[in-house]
């Protein structure tokens, strides 16, 4: 029970939630019950059919509205004495600035992603407002504190980034199930339904000059003149799992020390009895939303944790290609995959199926396809509770200004010494984080042949989250955005990224050091480059290095689990599923001591990992 002192205090505050899906519905419904009387709330996110299960301010007629618009109706019929403001936009739009955030007395993080985390805890840091930040994923949690000069920043401890996988591998050599996930999902499902502009990374090479690859002619996807769609869809399929593979086997250096891939064509495995004509489907299909539409439904496969026959994932890759063009045809040129858009989910199990198929790889189930394709790690809404009344916790000690008795609480999934909940102390700034302390970080690379695009595209935006760089090289500006730049210095800025960074007039070479800047988020960062001729395919497949306190040690992407070195050399890791991010310490794998609150406490030593095989 809260002291009379801890209400006014909790009733006074003006708090900002940044988020509003597993954790932010329940973080929401907490703060009202607790007291909290004036909250601002922005989630980007609409409400999808599978958030339904654990996210329980939202209702089937919801589906497709604002997370936050939605909550905040929720709430104010059981409380309708508060005061939320509820935002359907982006944090980091500049409507929500540094001054902005200065406004409130502590902010609560329920996001789902490390860039927008990365941004909020950037903001937070210029405008002197103290931070909760949390996460949550199946059993597993973790509510911890951040206050600036006073304890680490989010950014202190370093996150992995996504895995990436070269392009030889995932065109030519796939060995992994999510090798061929990525493949249908980033390359096939891109080039038949996205920009037809895309390079064509689902080209195969040979040595061999007097072969090409089907899919090599511009307009392979496109369905011609006078083709019947069944013609099409065959023709797709032969060339895709057929003539491709047949291609490959040509390069027989490669397949000296690997086994090599059985082409598949579709008279092989389907005939003409099982594929279901294009009136058909579009009778069946009809009154159906885009999201529902469903191949597998059609074809009597119901059971999504159950892996389907070679022929049955012809006749789901048939059925959905179908269906895309029957009902989904004037979306083509701008479609890009999504987990909670059914027909795609089931386009694109089949086609990795059948590439796994080809190449001897496992196949996978529509539900197993999903998680990897959709990277989610299934949460568990009562998590999702006891993570949200943490957060709260953490909030009134930082009202109430006792941070010394705030902590970082750990939710594991198998009690130790009794406890389900693991306080540890809370560590102070690191010294060579290149956020809150600028640290300078080093990128290595080859200056002869790097453009400053990829620098602006890899590092800066993707690896660094700066999302409105200024990039100064000594005294000269290289590269600004901005709506309020004039159309000649916008067009010298886009020639520049077009320059390799050893062509500049002042050469960027070995030992240069560029400034990045981000006005709307105060953010300062010095990158020392460092000329390296060659990178290793497999392991840098981006051809360069980021190196200092940011760290990119690899893992599959399945997850995306992010690995981060924590206090006393014990790692964190990040699990981030389809609503949050969990930062749970090493302990929690390994029994590792961490600074905890109790003598040789240390967290569970089991725990659940999502591989991708």
């Amino acid at each position: 029970m809260a002291s009379a002192e801890e209400l006014a205090v909790i009733e006074k505050a003006k708090v900002l939630m940044v988020g509003a899906g597993g954790i932010g519905c329940e973080l929401l419904k907490t703060l009202a019950l607790t007291g909290f009387k004036d909250i601002h709330l922005i989630d980007l996110d609409t409400i999808e059919v599978s958030n339904l299960n654990r996210q329980f301010l939202f209702r089937k007629q919801h589906v497709g509205q604002s997370k936050a618009k939605v909550a905040r109706e929720a709430v104010l019929k059981f409380k309708p004495d508060l005061k939320i403001e509820a935002y359907h936009a982006n944090v980091k739009n500049s409507d929500f600035n540094v001054d902005y955030f200065r406004q409130f007395n502590v902010v609560l993080n329920g996001l789902d992603n490390v860039d927008a985390r990365r941004h909020v805890n950037r903001l937070c840091l210029a405008a002197g407002v103290p931070l909760v930040e949390s996460g949550s994923t199946g059993y597993l949690g973790q509510v911890t504190v951040h206050v600036k000069d006073r304890t680490e920043c989010y950014e202190c401890q370093t996150k992995e980034l996504p895995k990436t996988y070269p392009v030889c591998t995932i065109t030519s050599t796939p060995s992994k199930p999510v090798h061929c996930i990525v493949w249908a999902k980033d390359l096939l499902f891109g080039k038949l339904f996205g920009d037809k502009n895309q390079s064509s990374d689902l080209v195969v090479h040979t040595t061999d000059q007097n072969t090409s690859a089907a899919t090599e002619d511009a307009e392979f996807f496109n369905l011609k003149d006078g083709e019947t769609f069944e013609s099409y869809a065959c023709r797709v399929f032969d060339g895709v799992f057929g003539h491709n593979i047949e291609v490959a086997l040509k390069n027989e250096d490669t397949w000296r020390a690997r086994k090599r891939p059985r082409p598949l064509h579709i008279n092989e495995v389907c005939s003409d009895s099982k594929r279901m004509r294009i009136d058909t489907l579009t009778s069946t299909a009809n009154g159906s939303s885009e999201h529902t539409v469903s191949a597998a439904r059609m074809l009597g496969l119901n059971n999504h944790q159950e892996v389907w026959s070679l022929k049955e994932n012809a006749s789901v890759f048939l059925q959905a290609l179908e269906l895309f063009h029957a009902t989904r045809k004037k979306e083509f040129g701008s479609l890009v995959f999504d987990k909670d858009d059914q027909l795609a989910v089931e386009f694109v199990t089949a086609a990795a199926n059948l590439r796994a198929s080809c190449f001897d790889i496992p196949m996978q189930s529509l539900f197993e396809a999903k998680g990897i394709a959709g990277n989610i790690v299934h949460a568990i809404a009562t998590t999702n509770a006891i993570i949200s009344g943490l957060i709260v916790l953490e909030a009134i000690k930082l009202l109430m200004d006792s941070l010394d008795d705030c902590r970082t609480t750990y939710c594991l999934e198998y009690p130790r010494r009794r406890m389900l909940l693991m306080p540890a102390e809370l560590s102070g700034p690191k010294s060579s984080c290149y956020v809150c302390s600028q640290t300078p970080l080093c990128l290595e690379v080859n200056t002869s042949n790097t453009k400053l695009k990829d620098i602006v595209e890899k590092i800066v935006k993707g690896k660094l989250s700066v999302n409105s760089p200024i990039i100064m090289q000594g005294s000269y500006l290289i590269y600004e955005t901005g709506e309020d730049l004039e159309e000649d210095m916008v067009a010298r800025y886009n020639q520049n990224l077009e320059k390799c960074l050893d062509s500049f007039p002042t050469p960027i070479v070995d030992g240069s050091i560029l400034l990045l800047e981000d006005l709307q988020q105060e953010f300062t960062c010095s990158l020392q480059i460092k000329h390296r001729e060659t990178f290793d395919e497999e392991k840098e497949p981006d051809n360069m290095v980021l190196s200092g306190k940011f760290s990119t040690a690899a893992r599959d992407q399945t997850s995306l689990g992010l690995v981060q070195p924590a206090v006393d050399n014990n790692p964190i890791q990040a699990i981030e599923d389809d609503d949050e991010v969990i930062l749970v310490g090493d302990a929690a794998k390994s029994g590792i001591k961490r600074k905890s609150l109790e003598e040789d406490a240390v967290v569970s030593g089991k725990r659940q990992r999502t591989e991708a095989s």
